[in-house]
């Protein structure tokens, strides 16, 4: 048989037609095998065990690639079902898949999976790691399909809905078999140190007409090292909670009347407000101009704009004097409106219109999740209209613009290239343009990117920014999305250098994502202490005793004709609690009066960062505290 060709990231060599992924990684040696956990053939995923035969680009994936990580992950839900097959042999089992940090199983099962049920499974999987049976990959046909998996109906169900005359692949490994498609590790003994995490419950098919499952998580790293490491950060990030710190701090709230809604408290409204300041600083430095547009429009405005279509299943909709009317899910229809109000020339463009615009998605009760997830959120959004030729460079200045905020809160990121996906209007040629124009864009200044196929608008492409919060944590909040759809389907035009009538193109980007969700991102990060140009409270004045109580806030009157927000906290309590209120409010500095301050007219300071730093004239706090605020200092 032939040989075929395989380049290994630029080593090509020559291997048997029908060699196996595992056989190319052998060939580079038995560390790189023994650590596989998957192959990339021409930018697919594949099995260890799949013959290739053809001349390919492969990659050998193991645990530190993202694509290995998932089959890791996915062979050990199949080593967590095997071993609740063992222990609760009536159990049915649905899915079971990787997800983005571990894996989960839904499962049928009369047993409820208390903390003390996931002791035993854990136990039982270490035996079936221990044991080390190798995962052995097979097909049947739909009909063959069907009887091996008779009696569980959740199968059944999954294997009526794969084509006819497509082979069904299953994967077995000692006594356990499962439908499903890998890839998987070579054996259960590849798996190292295991953790099922906690327990939820789940409708099959995330229908509520249907039954409640239980839905298993779990985590598994190859060393027991990597294991504790990320249980250390699941127990740092639950102590920096945003629903609890929101509470806590009293920053927001969320109410049964009104679930995925959020109410914002005082002290949340100061946060909210002063990053909308920074925000229009910013936006107003670049070059934008800020617009409003309204809350409801016509039905027949989305459905030109697609969003009827696409998205009506998310809308919250209402009918007016007898006609169809939709609380806007995004902002950008209105946008185009604005710039349809008067005539444009190639001389206006870009033409930046930015809008802190109030939108609304119906999102499934299951999926809210705090400021992360709601159904009513402040997109910091701006849409551009500009020609074709400008794309590059609009591009170039939004990244720069994203780096200047992100930097400032001390967020690293990385970018991701979203193309077209399988729903989408446009042609693929004006797809492609597009996609090319925003990699260049992009690439010119140095950025790296990585390719996420389909997950694209369904308008155009888009470059997503996820940043990385202190405990590495990923989040996606910036967006830069090419739209060569919505301008043509408004029919808005510019007039050219040429005289002629030109359809501009548009980009939609937002910045922070939402308010509320950033909101949420920030309170994580900082733990609830925020820079002190952000904290809801910058300065307590803490009187020693009622005595002390007029130069507190004779101290609390010279702060707020500063700018700074202060509080003075005169409760006839002993000072050591009040100190240790505002530390628990973590508020960035409290400054302590008594007798001697009193007198000499100075503070004690004390800081959230240093502790006691001595005595200083107010003046003197004065000084340093703005010059902290005014440069926004982390």
């Amino acid at each position: 048989m032939a040989n075929i060709k395989i380049n290994l990231r630029g080593d090509v060599r020559e291997y048997p037609c029908g060699v196996t992924g595992l056989e190319v990684a052998q060939s580079i040696g038995s560390g790189l095998a023994k650590a596989a956990c998957a192959v990339s053939v021409n930018g697919e995923v594949m099995d260890l065990r799949l013959p290739i035969t053809e001349d390919c680009e492969l990659s050998v994936l193991t645990f530190d690639d993202p694509d290995g990580k998932h089959a890791y992950w996915h062979s050990t839900s199949h080593v967590m079902a095997q071993a609740i097959q063992r222990l609760y042999p009536q159990t049915l089992f649905t899915i079971g898949p990787a997800i983005e940090n571990g894996f989960y199983y839904d499962i049928d099962c009369d047993v409820t999976f208390t903390p003390e049920v996931l002791v035993k499974i854990e136990d039982e999987m270490r035996k079936i790691i221990k044991e080390d049976y190798p995962i052995e990959r097979f097909v049947l046909s739909r009909q063959e399909a069907l009887a091996k998996m008779a009696g569980n109906p959740y199968k059944e169900e999954l294997i009526s809905e794969l084509p006819d005359d497509e082979d069904i692949s299953f994967y077995s490994q000692g006594d356990f078999t499962d439908l499903c498609a890998g890839p998987h590790v070579m054996s259960t003994g590849r798996i190292g140190a295991v953790k099922l995490l906690n327990v939820t419950g789940a409708y099959w098919r995330a229908d509520a007409n249907n039954k409640m499952l239980q839905r298993v998580y779990g985590i598994s790293f190859p060393k027991a090292s990597q294991l504790n490491d990320y249980l250390t950060m699941l127990e740092e990030a639950r102590k920096r909670d945003h629903r609890k710190l929101g509470r806590d701090l009293g920053l927001f709230a969320f109410r049964d009347e009104a679930p995925g809604f959020p109410f914002y408290l005082p002290k949340g409204m100061v946060l909210r407000n002063t990053l909308i300041d920074y925000w229009r600083g910013v936006h107003k430095k670049w070059n934008y101009v800020e617009i409003s547009t309204p809350q409801i429009m016509k039905r027949t405005l989305w459905e030109t704009s697609g969003h009827w279509d696409h998205y009506k299943d998310n809308m919250y909709t209402t009918l007016i004097d007898g006609e169809d009317f939709a609380i806007k899910p995004m902002n950008c229809p209105g946008s185009i409106l604005v710039y349809d109000l008067a005539p444009h020339s190639y001389r206006d463009l870009p033409l930046r219109y930015g809008e802190l615009g109030l939108v609304h998605r119906h999102e499934l009760s299951g999926a809210l999740h705090g400021m992360f997830r709601v159904r009513c959120f402040t997109q910091d959004d701006a849409h551009i209209l500009l020609a074709k030729d400008q794309i590059k460079d609009e591009v170039i200045r939004i990244a720069q613009l994203f780096d200047e905020v992100y930097s400032l809160f001390g967020l690293k990121y990385h970018i991701e290239l979203s193309t077209m996906p399988d729903d989408h209007i446009g042609s693929v040629e004006d797809w492609d343009i597009a996609t090319a124009a925003l990699a260049d864009a992009i690439t010119s200044i140095g950025k790296e990117y990585k390719v996420n196929p389909g997950d694209g608008a369904f308008y155009g492409p888009k470059l997503d920014f996820h940043i990385s919060d202190c405990l590495n944590r990923t989040w996606q909040c910036g967006t830069i999305q090419l739209d060569y759809q919505l301008p043509g389907r408004f029919n808005i035009e510019y007039v050219g250098d040429d005289g002629e009538k030109h359809t501009p193109v548009m980009i939609h980007r937002v910045v922070f994502g939402s308010i509320e969700r950033f909101i949420g991102i920030i309170t994580e990060h900082f733990a609830g202490a925020f820079p002190t140009w952000l904290s809801p409270v910058q300065a307590m004045v803490i009187p020693i005793s009622e005595k002390h109580a007029e130069y507190a806030n004779e101290l609390l009157a010279k702060l707020e004709a500063a700018g700074i927000r202060a509080e003075a906290d005169t409760r006839n309590e002993k000072m050591g609690y009040k100190i240790r209120e505002a530390q628990l409010q973590k508020i960035p500095y409290m400054l302590v009066v008594g007798d001697k301050e009193a007198e000499a007219g100075t503070i004690s300071l004390r800081s959230r960062k240093n502790g006691d730093e001595g005595t200083m004239s107010a003046e003197e706090f004065i000084s340093r505290i703005r010059e902290e605020i005014d440069s926004r200092s982390l």
